[in-house]
């Protein structure tokens, strides 16, 4: 019984929620308040086990936390991807001045934002190539009706054609990458899983690095770390995982250049335009792609601070940035 209501009350958004499934699934009448009472120790219980693991594999000579543990066969292929996120902490979820996952005292105000980071960690497997096996980019990302679904779901900032924000993503390119025909298959996830917290990046950067080494993942010949543009995922990846190849999510990448192509432009020319410069970034001249770029803001000028999110300048010289920032992140071909 006690793992039926753990069950319901951690993989639903609410306690309340979680008693009606009891009630209705198991006629096991329980209240809320006492769903929480069960949940929480427990939950507290998983964040004590992660922390002694995390100080453990801390206190290890360097040697040691760079190679895989005794008794565990590592992966030939590792994968590490990090990411921020926001929630809500809403009304009844914790006490007036309760202390909180990472270290704040919470208000029992219903409208309370945290940001959440989460880790994912994957082992793949892939075949390796003297060269590039995919040169072209795949249809996949040329096809007009598929971008304009993609960026709308990376959550737009200003009219269509729409500017991504940078912190969102999608779950859509796994998808449309694999309905891609063609004699290159993209590599293949064997196992996953999370790490997660609300604690600071500080305190995640560790939690993350002992999931791996728990994994064997630094034992890899093959080792990838892939994240946005978010200066915390890279500051993550220089501390504690510097031996991975960093890589830029493509998709994120994808969506700068996009509205970059269109911002100022009619369809169909922003359209010529944005093909030519996924293509490049595909294959890895990306400074080819910085230069057409450069050049476009000087014909549209340089952006000021008033200039409104939607102003072609501004859409433009963000690509521009994010590209220049991220240029190391971005040997696709490679």
């Amino acid at each position: 019984m006690q793992a039926k209501i753990v069950y319901a009350g951690s993989t639903n958004t609410s306690y309340l929620q979680a008693a009606a499934d009891l009630k209705e699934l198991f006629d096991l009448s329980i209240s809320e308040k006492e769903v929480r009472r069960v949940c929480k120790p427990i939950g507290a219980e998983r964040c004590a086990e992660r922390d002694t693991a995390t100080a453990a594999y801390q206190a290890l000579p360097l040697v040691e936390r760079k190679d895989a543990p005794v008794g565990v066969t590592a992966p030939d292929l590792a994968v590490v991807g990090t990411d921020g996120g926001r929630l809500q902490i809403v009304d009844g979820a914790a006490d007036e001045g309760e202390i909180d996952d990472d270290g704040e005292e919470r208000l029992n105000n219903g409208r309370h934002w945290r940001e959440d980071k989460i880790g994912l960690l994957m082992t793949m497997t892939s075949d390796e190539h003297e060269v590039d096996p995919c040169p072209e980019v795949p249809n996949t990302f040329v096809d007009p009706l598929r971008i304009l679904k993609l960026t709308r779901e990376l959550k737009a900032r200003s009219a269509v054609p729409k500017a991504p924000s940078v912190e969102d993503g999608t779950d859509g390119d796994a998808e449309l990458l694999a309905e891609e025909s063609t004699a290159w298959k993209p590599p293949k996830v064997k196992a996953k899983h999370l790490v997660a917290t609300r604690q600071p990046w500080a305190e995640f950067g560790p939690m993350m690095a002992s999931a791996a080494w728990q994994k064997g993942f630094y034992g890899a010949e093959r080792k990838a770390f892939l994240g946005d543009g978010a200066a915390t995922n890279w500051t993550l990846w220089r501390e504690h995982f510097s031996s991975f190849t960093p890589i830029l999510d493509f998709i994120h990448a994808l969506s700068y250049v996009f509205a970059a192509a269109m911002a100022g432009r009619a369809f169909a020319d922003g359209w010529s335009c944005y093909a030519r410069w996924i293509d490049g970034v595909w294959q890895g001249r990306v400074e080819a792609v910085i230069e057409e770029l450069a050049a476009r803001q000087l014909e549209l000028g340089m952006w000021e601070k008033e200039d409104p999110a939607s102003s072609p300048r501004r859409i433009v010289g963000r690509a521009l940035d994010y590209l220049r920032n991220n240029r190391e992140r971005m040997k696709y071909a490679e």
